[in-house]
């Protein structure tokens, strides 16, 4: 569902780029917590034998989405998930390996096999259900982002330019619905722009293009900081829905996922990796297989 980038200088204008780095103020480029997480032969025990033979877990990524998952100067990808994925791995006796692709190609990748997982801050719907099963990891909603004094309400958007990430559900569920709502009132429609990452779509705001962006909650504050004043919330935060990991309908991985996520809980590791990348806000107490609220 949700994605952001951070914002920087370049060609004379204000860019927004994925490769953002810890000095920069988006968190630590590794957590010490996740590399120090280890095999918990329990929980190893379940992973499926031809995932557990092969010592990887397959991710499929979509960057950049800071704070969650993006690269570094350096170019490796980091980010809350990326740490949170990687102690996953540990715990069940993996190594986690990332594949990147386009985020819709994801869950089509995850039916047929190329990927064991995704972790691309995907939220968990009712509708993605009927095609993958989802572990969820945090609780995340929407807010909307706009130059400063924009005076942009998201409840009443009607008439104005609102950038995304393509195949978001803030795309295809929130935006449609919304619009919907403006011309059912006799009102001009919102005019929806996609863009195929979120850096472009909060670039779009930054330049003119676009009168506000709508992202999941972590995302959008992460592109308001990072943008040094260019930008600034509309609105409240609304829609709260959880994330999820998808994984290939009926897996006993999810499973395994769980019961990993549930020890990293327990553990406080959990809670540590959050911490350390801002996004303590969003935690949640169980995950769950397929806890999709709509």
């Amino acid at each position: 569902m949700w994605r952001l980038a951070a914002v920087f200088a370049a060609a004379g204008a204000l860019v927004v780029s994925g490769c953002s780095s810890s000095n920069e103020g988006s968190g630590p480029s590794t957590s010490t917590t996740a590399a120090n997480a280890s095999k918990v032969d329990e929980i190893a025990n379940t992973v499926p034998e031809d995932i557990k033979s092969s010592g990887k877990l397959i991710v499929g990524v979509n960057i950049p989405y800071a704070p969650n998952e993006f690269k570094d100067e350096s170019g490796k990808i980091v980010g809350f998930d990326v740490d949170l994925m990687n102690a996953i791995a540990s715990t069940l006796g993996l190594t986690a390996e990332y594949r990147e692709a386009d985020f819709a190609k994801i869950i089509p990748s995850i039916q047929g096999g190329q990927f064991n997982v995704g972790m691309s801050s995907f939220t968990d719907t009712k509708e993605r259900e009927q095609s993958v099963d989802f572990v969820t990891y945090f609780s995340a909603g929407t807010s909307w982002a706009a130059k400063p004094g924009a005076n942009i309400n998201p409840t009443d958007a009607c008439g104005k330019k609102v950038a995304v990430q393509a195949t978001t559900t803030q795309e295809t569920d929130e935006l449609p619905a919304k619009s919907k709502a403006c011309t059912d009132a006799g009102k001009p429609a919102i005019t929806i722009l996609p863009f195929d990452g979120q850096d472009a779509a909060t670039n779009a705001v930054v330049l003119g293009q676009a009168d506000a962006m709508s992202a999941d909650s972590p995302v959008t504050s992460y592109a308001i900081k990072q943008s040094n004043g260019k930008l600034e919330q509309a609105g409240d935060i609304f829609d709260s829905a959880p994330y999820g990991w998808p994984v290939k309908k009926g897996s006993p991985l999810a499973q395994s996922l769980q019961k990993a996520l549930e020890h990293l809980i327990e553990s406080g590791d959990y809670k540590t990796i959050a911490s350390n990348w801002g996004v303590e806000n969003g935690m949640i107490d169980k995950p769950v297989i397929n806890g999709a609220i709509s």
